[in-house]
């Protein structure tokens, strides 16, 4: 299956700043490019953090008094307190960068995401160098494929050069990334590796297996063909 590789959704055009830029300078980036966030480049080019709109309202939070005094937010861990004191982006940034390389799918990419708790990841080359960001907006464009683009794909890499049916074996309906699979397979314990493997196509919303019938039970669970 051709799963979308990253390189082709992300955004090229990288903005960046150094290390030593100044925190307010850092919020003019955000601001003119209308990013929440921007890798953070060593003196090599490489990424060595992320600063984002996060990382600079945490001054704002720990300058902000409480009325009896006491500052708002007492409850900063050291590493969160000596962020909202800094003053440069090396300071201010979280790092490491959570970053991908341009060849990974959407499902890994996203994977990452899920795992780390992140909105978007630094794409770098085999020298860490950035070429591009890719966001979670990002991934959902797969989503926006066409019906026929989703069911074309089911018909000729799933059930045709990996699973090897006959053409025709199967129906395949594709309705708003919904797909919906009939007709007969030799094998019941064929249906849940064909529901699974359609699944992963990217755009697809769900698979019904519900209109697969089946000639022999060889899971033990007994049934048969409907």
């Amino acid at each position: 299956m051709r799963h979308r590789r990253i390189d082709r959704l992300m955004t090229r055009d990288v903005v960046s700043v150094r290390g030593d830029t100044p925190f307010k300078e850092v919020a003019r980036v955000l601001s003119r490019h209308r990013v929440t966030a921007v890798p953070v480049l060593g003196g090599d080019g490489r990424v060595v953090g992320v600063v984002s709109e996060g990382d600079l309202l945490r001054k704002t939070a720990d300058q902000t008094a409480a009325p009896d005094g006491l500052p708002a937010v007492p409850g900063l861990e050291a590493w969160e307190r000596a962020k909202a004191e800094g003053t440069r982006a090396e300071e201010l940034m979280s790092a490491p960068a959570v970053c991908a390389r341009p060849e990974w799918t959407v499902a890994e990419a996203a994977r990452l995401m899920e795992v780390q708790g992140v909105r978007r990841l630094v794409v770098v080359d085999a020298e860490d160098r950035p070429v591009g960001i890719v966001s979670r907006r990002d991934l959902l464009g797969v989503f926006l494929r066409e019906d026929d683009d989703i069911r074309r794909e089911i018909v000729e890499d799933v059930l045709g050069d990996t699973l090897r049916l006959e053409p025709g074996a199967l129906t395949v309906e594709v309705r708003d990334g919904r797909v919906e699979l009939g007709g007969s397979l030799p094998f019941r314990r064929m249906i849940p590796a064909i529901e699974r493997m359609c699944a992963t196509v990217d755009g697809v919303v769900s698979v019904s297996v519900t209109r697969l019938v089946y000639d022999v039970d060889d899971t033990g669970q007994g049934g048969g063909r409907s």
